[in-house]
């Protein structure tokens, strides 16, 4: 038993132990996908049936020499109506890679790095495998002041001020987000509070919650290795919840907190250095965006999260044009452009949150794989991550992991 929970423990941490392990006790360490990514299952019966495409080959792909592109910072154009930024990426992955591993790397979730790689095992991945970088982004359609996330993205912008006319910046970070019983509110709010090293005081209901499946938590935990809010914590004008780092990095890209959201150690550090308070925080549910880039239309589709109210099974094409907006329709009368619905209904019903040109006759989610620049396996320039793993996990909480959907622990709301 020991040692099944050691292995399992060190592949869901995606170290090279659980590897090593893995490969003596021939298990392949795949763990429950269904938990781990956006439920889109009941949703894909709405679109015609299509096969989800896997970057995943028995040929390794060819060396790679570009070196990677900056995935969390760009700056938009205000002449050039531009709401696509990034690019798709591919590289290879190493012998002691796992995709948990090359998604921090390329500041990207889990959810993320799932969906946009149906076809590899998320912990053993092989030598060579192609691996999709999914480091292209359709903006969320809301207003570009302060912090926008779009909670069924798994993804934080924040848009800091700048002079008009002038470019906007826009950086961008992975999250993880509330469970399904315990969702991250959507709505307006501000930033009203800053504090390092926050100590976590559990609300009362989060103690009754863990005191009933007998694991019951201190009514204070002190900043450390145990303090699940991490090292930096953004405190929202919605009480109890937070934007905040966390002591379980594989957990960004999940549905693993109270309601709380979690970003890498180091994307907290970044943003908390640059966020003042008083920014405005908007939180949106938007599963399938649509914005324009380079003169096409674009959409970047996730599947709605596990939940979600909205009629997706059977009223699709109308909850995707609710969608377009009145502005991007009255857009494609003025250009004279026409929406590919059959390639939005594939998207839709397999979404691998890769942008796909919709009003370009020629595009489709292959040739998107195809056109993407192959890089290098590291670190882009300007990467706030050092590149260590640290994920400390015990028999109890491996458990936990187990039993909660998103396969890692819940820390604070």
């Amino acid at each position: 038993m020991v040692g099944n929970l050691l292995l399992a423990t060190a592949l869901v941490a995606g170290s090279w132990l659980g590897r090593a392990l893995a490969a003596q006790a021939g298990i392949a360490a795949t763990p429950p996908a269904a938990t781990a990514a956006p439920a889109t299952a009941a949703f894909a019966t709405a679109a015609p049936a299509t096969q989800a495409t896997s970057p995943a080959t028995d040929t390794p792909a060819p060396a790679v020499e570009a070196p990677p592109l900056e995935a969390y910072r760009f700056a938009i154009d205000p002449n050039l109506n531009d709401e696509v930024v990034g690019e798709v990426q591919v590289t290879q992955a190493r012998q002691e890679d796992t995709l948990t591993d090359i998604a921090r790397r390329f500041s990207v979730g889990y959810n993320e790095m799932h969906r946009a790689n149906p076809g590899l095992d998320m912990w053993l991945p092989g030598a060579g495998r192609r691996v999709v970088l999914p480091t292209q982004f359709v903006l969320p359609d809301a207003p570009h002041v302060g912090i926008v996330i779009n909670a069924a993205a798994m993804r934080l912008y924040y848009f800091p001020p700048h002079a008009r006319g002038a470019k906007q910046i826009v950086y961008t970070y992975p999250i993880g987000i509330g469970r399904v019983s315990w969702n991250t509110p959507s709505g307006l709010t501000t930033i009203v509070r800053k504090v390092k090293n926050p100590v976590w005081r559990p609300p009362a209901d989060i103690l009754k919650e863990h005191r009933e499946e007998g694991d019951p938590l201190p009514t204070e935990v002190r900043p450390g290795a145990q303090d699940p809010m991490g090292s930096r914590a953004l405190y929202l004008g919605w009480p109890e919840y937070a934007i905040h780092g966390t002591n379980k990095p594989a957990g960004v890209g999940m549905r693993v907190s109270h309601g709380c959201i979690h970003l890498y150690p180091e994307d907290i550090e970044q943003l908390y250095n640059m966020v003042p308070i008083g920014t405005q925080v908007r939180v949106v549910n938007q599963p399938f965006v649509f914005g324009w880039h380079r003169g096409e239309l674009y959409l970047q589709a996730f599947g709605p999260l596990e939940g979600d109210q909205r009629d997706w099974k059977t009223a699709t094409r109308t909850l995707l044009e609710q969608a377009l907006g009145p502005k991007v329709q009255k857009e494609l009368r003025a250009h004279n452009e026409q929406v590919r619905w059959d390639l939005v209904m594939q998207l839709a019903g397999n979404p691998q949150g890769l942008p796909v040109a919709i009003t370009d006759p020629q595009a489709s989610l292959g040739q998107v794989l195809a056109d993407a620049q192959q890089v290098q396996n590291r670190l882009p320039a300007g990467a706030a991550w050092n590149g260590k793993t640290e994920l400390p996990m015990d028999d109890k909480t491996f458990e936990r992991v187990l039993s909660r959907i998103g396969g890692v622990p819940s820390g604070s709301r």
